[in-house]
């Protein structure tokens, strides 16, 4: 029943994160620094604490408790995980929803899933597999293979973005996404995608945190919600400065007085794309709660997330008028990373 539990939560935290970018595309007007800042703004300063406050409502009085390093820590995972998360945003927009989230996630998955261990041979844990251990035991070996084959999955997807170059006019091309570019997206996308991970390594990191959570009384199943706070503010860190940079150099600052677009609504769709991202969080935590943080979490929370956006991708029109050999291709590629997933777990539950 835990296991069950577990799959529901991951599954609903995919679902919420391979949807949440679908508001982004209803804010007509402004720059994608300023609805990404305001979506931002949400997800990681506002509803992140709201939440903790709802589920544990101690949780300030456990970070303030917490040592400095496990809090610098999780912070500094954060802050390369936001770096991730930024460049997801750019993915997106040059790639589509479809290819886009296939090559990110395909690499977050991949990296998600092995990170953890490398961070457990420097700071080894009763209960917990090192990358030594992996390499040395037949099931971290499938996972291992789970991964090299969760990366063929993303090349063939990256195939199919190539094929779809050659084939579609520039204008085809931006009918359902308007800044296409396959250059610039693959190569955000792959820094995305590793970074991305990182995410799963400032769960471990913070897990003293939840960890006091559960000492104090509070459910475990709401736990993480106290670690979340503290690796957003790093994530919230980056792309503010970013954003903020962006607003300057672009003066892109004025979209929030320009009276041409519809701010309010624009302000609501960006408000509502961030706390669907957040969900994301909020439900992983749950199902990290029934299933621990190992590669199986992490890789079925990742594929339901490419699962999800792939069929927005369709309902977008995304691969509209590309030969039947491009939607093989990338059809394929998406079956390959989900067949990855099942080898991980697998592996992971040997």
């Amino acid at each position: 029943m835990q296991a069950i539990l577990g799959v529901l939560f991951h599954s609903l935290g995919g679902v919420a994160a391979g949807s949440f970018y679908m508001p982004y595309n209803k804010v007509k007007g402004w720059s994608w620094e300023t609805y990404w800042m305001m979506g931002g703004v949400m997800s990681w300063l506002i509803v992140p604490p709201i939440a903790a406050y709802l589920t544990v409502p101690g949780f300030i009085d456990i970070i303030a408790a917490s040592s400095s390093t496990i809090l610098g820590f999780t912070f500094l995972m954060g802050l390369l995980w936001g770096v991730g998360g930024l460049s997801y945003g750019l993915g997106v927009r040059y790639l589509g929803m479809s290819l886009g989230n296939s090559v990110v996630l395909g690499f977050c998955a991949a990296f998600g899933a092995i990170v953890p261990s490398i961070y457990y041979n420097f700071n080894p844990q009763d209960g917990k597999t090192s990358f030594t251990d992996m390499i040395s035991n037949s099931g971290g070996q499938i996972v291992l293979f789970g991964v090299f084959v969760c990366l063929l999955g993303i090349a063939i997807c990256g195939r199919a973005g190539m094929l779809k170059e050659k084939e579609l006019s520039d204008e085809e091309k931006k009918k359902s996404v308007s800044e296409f570019n396959l250059i610039k997206g693959l190569i955000v996308a792959v820094i995305s995608g590793i970074l991305s991970s990182f995410f799963s390594f400032g769960i471990e990191a913070g897990k003293p945190l939840a960890d006091a959570a559960v000492e104090a009384g509070y459910d475990h199943l709401f736990a993480n919600n106290v670690t979340f706070v503290v690796i957003l503010w790093g994530g919230l860190t980056t792309n503010l400065v970013w954003t903020t940079m962006l607003s300057v150099k672009n003066k892109s600052y004025k979209d929030f007085t320009n009276t041409n677009t519809p701010i309010l609504k624009n302000l609501l769709f960006s408000a509502f794309a961030g706390t669907i991202w957040f969900l994301q969080f909020f439900f992983y935590g749950m199902g990290e709660s029934k299933l621990g943080n190992g590669a199986s979490s992490w890789i079925l929370h990742m594929s339901t997330i490419i699962l999800t956006a792939n069929l927005w991708g369709i309902y977008r029109k995304e691969w509209d008028g590309v030969a039947k050999k491009t939607k093989w291709t990338i059809a394929s590629g998406i079956i390959i990373i989900v067949l990855s997933v099942v080898l991980v777990g697998i592996g992971n539950s040997i």
